[in-house]
């Protein structure tokens, strides 16, 4: 990604918003109760928060946590409280993170992905005071690796073409 080669478009905005869709599908999937699978969504919006923060910022992770505590039918809040957080402290080390090749973002990634979940852990035990399995943080370690993929995927039309062409403005 950070390959000296490569001059990176803008992104463009109805990308962000099918993207930002498409995660949201995939969380529609029944796959969401088997453990290991990813929040999508919170992958998406995290990267997004990082590579485009004045675009995607804490408003449309409010309104993605709210669609998310609609669809998954927990308590008004939880996610929009979660997805808030994460999208917070994604675009405060946004700068930071840019830096490290994907890989290494990772481990950025990886710390953010665990505390939106010990917010939602922390939400669902103040109301019900049932608490998950032992297995319930291994998502946000499957995220954090499936993060060069998404990396390399949310990317893949911002890459201009390395020889450049004279018939093309760009």
């Amino acid at each position: 990604m950070n390959d000296p080669h490569y001059i990176l478009l803008p992104a463009n905005p109805l990308f962000i918003v099918v993207s930002l869709v498409a995660a949201f599908v995939l969380n529609l999937l029944p796959t969401g109760q088997i453990p290991g699978v990813p929040d999508f969504v919170a992958l998406v919006l995290v990267f997004w928060s990082i590579h485009e923060p004045r675009k995607i910022g804490i408003s449309i992770a409010f309104l993605m946590g709210l669609l998310m505590d609609i669809h998954q039918a927990t308590l008004l809040g939880e996610n929009a409280l979660a997805y808030t957080l994460l999208s917070y402290f994604a675009i405060m080390i946004h700068r930071r993170v840019l830096w490290f090749p994907a890989s290494r973002q990772a481990l950025h990634i990886l710390p953010l992905m665990l505390f939106t979940q010990l917010v939602q852990l922390l939400v669902r035990a103040a109301i019900s005071n049932k608490f998950p399995h032992w297995y319930f943080f291994i998502e946000s370690f499957v995220a954090a690796a499936l993060w060069p993929v998404a990396t390399w995927l949310l990317m893949a039309p911002q890459r201009r073409a390395i020889d450049r062409d004279d018939n093309r403005p760009i």
